[in-house]
């Protein structure tokens, strides 16, 4: 699955937001969307 994250590529640098692909969740694991409603989201 294709999400968004914010990703250190370097020390002391800015976060990026980048789009990155995930694997779903394995047996034991649940998937987890939060959302922020103030903004439409």
């Amino acid at each position: 699955m294709k999400t968004r994250a914010a990703v250190a590529f370097a020390a002391r640098k800015p976060l990026e937001i980048v789009e990155i692909d995930l694997d779903g969740p394995r047996a034991g694991e649940v998937l987890v969307e939060i959302r922020d409603r103030t903004s439409g989201g």
